[in-house]
């Protein structure tokens, strides 16, 4: 696995960058032990679990206690979500992500996504970075949190 690129929305970049964690979120994916391909969510999962913990990001987290909804990783005012799923699931964990920064409980986040063609060796109608960044910006206006978009292949 290895990072293949990251698009900012609402100066999504620049937030990161502030916090000086641009650097350390596309390291993540620099994975080469980790082949994408059929049954490598997984991996991919455990990889991402194991590096928020060991940076001290809190996983697994609940954006509110009385439901079950969950992202990915929160640190500080920061969110992370990480989708390897259908397409359906990358917009809902848009909103999980806009439900945080609405709520005061984050000042920026990323999503990390597959490349179109990683996608096709994981599964059919995987979320793909390409179709995720397409669709942010077409909803641009009701987005309205800095959001980092990586891509990793």
């Amino acid at each position: 696995m290895k990072f293949a690129g990251a698009y900012s929305l609402h100066n999504g970049q620049a937030e990161w960058e502030k916090r000086e964690l641009a650097e350390w979120l596309t390291d993540l994916f620099e994975a080469p032990s980790i082949a994408i391909g059929a049954g490598c969510t997984g991996k991919i999962r455990a990889h991402i679990s194991s590096e928020l913990s060991a940076s001290g990001w809190s996983h697994g987290v609940r954006i509110d206690p009385n439901f079950d909804l969950t992202v990915t990783g929160r640190y500080r005012d920061l969110a992370f979500q990480i989708q390897t799923g259908n397409i359906s699931r990358a917009i809902y964990d848009l909103m999980k992500l806009q439900f945080l920064y609405q709520q005061g409980k984050i000042e920026a986040a990323a999503l990390a996504v597959p490349t179109k063609s990683a996608g096709l060796l994981i599964a059919s109608n995987v979320a793909s970075v390409e179709r995720v960044w397409g669709e942010v910006q077409l909803f641009d206006r009701i987005i309205t949190f800095p959001l980092l978009v990586v891509g990793f292949e």
